[in-house]
């Protein structure tokens, strides 16, 4: 899902966006609250009206932002509190008002508030958590009215299995539409990550959609589809793209570097992006990017995001036809997925 933050996927616009082949976006739900507000969405139509988007959405709790101000923020059993970093004045977010304020913004899918703990944290900070999460998540059920909406709820757990294997199970309880596995690529070792993932998939509902928030690597997609998640969202594609690097074979090209200047080679000749299709030349790109031209912000933000869902509609793919492991499980260096990509 790439992630548009404030209704809007930076520097895309929606009908660029669907060229892509992108299917679903993720919007924030903490963002847009204190611009526009949940209010004037609403007003508008809802989120796919105000901003031109006739596919999915899904809108976060807002829980991530929430928690990551630190310093600004009152954490009790009830909610949290804090300030507004755009004008200093008090928030209260409960897990109903978050709930609310997803409602308001009517996307298809809302995630349930709650309490991501930072890395490294202590065992007795992550058990505090996993509780307020797992009380949040039911608080969250029972605001949540909107029949039209699926509400999805989130397994917590730092680092600590045991915590992991109870928080899915708790959230599993809940027989909700679909279950996301929070708390990763928030600072632990990557191959922390990949063990969170084979330790709670198994304990989530098979024929319910599995969502593993932050995540747009294709090692670490690979490894999470090979342990049977679903969705993935990442603000990677566009944000290397607004710094002037591309996703190419796998690997991270930064347009920026002076052994693109006279290279007149398409981008990625395999590539049906705008950037690649229309024969735009590396050494184009590379004077856009120095240029500080908007143009080439775009066309590698479209690039990039062209090349991860050629990545997961290709492993969809091997996987329709039986031939995922052999391709894509476990993706590393010196598979055949590495060479394609």
């Amino acid at each position: 899902m790439p992630v548009g933050t404030l209704a809007t996927v930076k520097g895309i616009s929606t009908e660029q966006l669907a060229r892509t082949g992108a299917q679903m976006v993720l919007s924030n739900t903490y963002h847009l609250h204190l611009q526009p507000g949940e209010e004037i969405v609403a007003a508008g139509g809802g989120l796919h009206k105000f901003m031109g988007w006739d596919g999915p959405m899904l809108t976060d709790s807002g829980g991530f932002q929430v928690f990551s101000l630190g310093d600004l923020n009152k954490i009790d059993d009830r909610g949290v509190v804090f300030r507004n970093p755009r004008d200093g004045r008090i928030i209260d977010m409960t897990p109903e008002h978050a709930t609310q304020i997803q409602m308001a913004l009517g996307a298809d899918v809302a995630m349930a508030f709650d309490q991501c703990p930072p890395y490294p944290a202590t065992e007795n900070d992550v058990i505090d958590a996993c509780r307020r999460t797992h009380a949040w998540l039911a608080r969250c059920v029972e605001a949540h009215t909107c029949e039209s909406q699926a509400l999805f709820g989130i397994v917590q757990g730092g680092c600590f299995p045991h915590l992991r294997r109870e928080s899915a199970r708790a959230v599993a309880d809940f027989d909700l539409p679909g279950i996301a596995v929070g708390g990763v690529s928030v600072g632990e070792p990557i191959e922390e990550m990949h063990r969170i993932v084979r330790d709670v998939t198994p304990l989530l509902p098979d024929a319910r959609p599995r969502y593993l928030m932050g995540i747009g690597t294709l090692r670490e997609m690979a490894v999470a589809v090979a342990n049977g998640i679903d969705l993935f969202d990442c603000v990677l594609p566009t944000r290397l793209g607004r710094h002037g690097s591309a996703l190419v074979g796998g690997e991270r090209w930064n347009l920026r570097n002076a052994r693109f200047r006279h290279d007149h080679t398409p981008l990625d000749t395999s590539c049906p992006c705008p950037a690649c299709s229309n024969n735009h030349t590396r050494a184009y790109l590379n004077h856009l990017i120095r240029s500080e031209e908007l143009l080439g912000l775009t066309l590698l933000s479209l690039h990039n995001i062209t090349h991860l869902l050629r990545f997961t509609k290709a492993m969809g793919q091997a996987i329709r036809e039986d031939c995922f492991s052999e391709d894509f499980a476990p993706w590393e260096p010196d598979s055949p997925a590495h060479h394609t990509w």
